[in-house]
């Protein structure tokens, strides 16, 4: 029997989750994959303890070492692979390999520890890769605006920030699906 070829054409996209340490990639990827996320956790160990700072995460007992991996399909006819990126600087050489092929980047953030998003977001700005920033609002952070994030983070005019919660597989949706519109505007010719 002979099937009808597809109108659908199917697109793969490569996404980076980044941010600095405990504010909470890992369980981003983990709430909206569809998959069993990779994930390459670590309990974090008194070696650790001069460089990999608790403050603001002290029930913290485990880090990622090389990357988090997971999906989600958007559609009938959009995926995106969810790559997540080490937070320690010790692990940062592995930025430049998860980088590669990616469509853009999702840099999350917690208010708590605003500073450690920097090096992220000088990261994809030097890149010149497309990227949102995402407020991940864990319980008991003050509650910050977009536009007071936006300012305190010195971002170019056009950059989204968008509050989530990392927990929920819906408001972690809505963080890609934002990347995604930017990315693609962003990436698109002018005139």
């Amino acid at each position: 029997m002979d099937s009808e070829p597809s109108d659908v054409s199917f697109l793969a996209l490569k996404i980076l989750v980044a941010g600095g340490f405990g504010v909470g990639k890992t369980t981003l990827i983990g709430a909206v994959s569809e998959i069993r996320p990779l994930n390459t956790e670590e309990l974090l160990t008194e070696a650790g303890r001069p460089t990999d700072s608790l403050d603001g995460v002290t029930e913290k007992r485990t880090t990622t070492v090389a990357l988090d991996f997971g999906r989600i399909t958007l559609g009938d006819d959009l995926a995106l692979y969810l790559f997540g990126t080490p937070g320690q600087n010790r692990f940062w050489f592995l930025w430049d390999e998860l980088a590669r092929g990616a469509l853009g980047a999702v840099v999350l953030a917690d208010t708590r520890r605003l500073v450690d998003s920097f090096p992220a977001i000088d990261y994809f700005e030097r890149r010149r890769l497309p990227f949102v920033v995402a407020v991940n609002c864990f319980d008991g952070a003050r509650d910050y605006s977009a536009e007071e994030v936006s300012a305190a983070l010195d971002l170019d005019e056009g950059t989204p920030v968008v509050l989530c919660d990392a927990r929920e597989r819906e408001s972690g949706k809505e963080v890609l699906i934002a990347l995604v519109e930017h990315a693609t505007t962003e990436l698109r010719p002018l005139g």
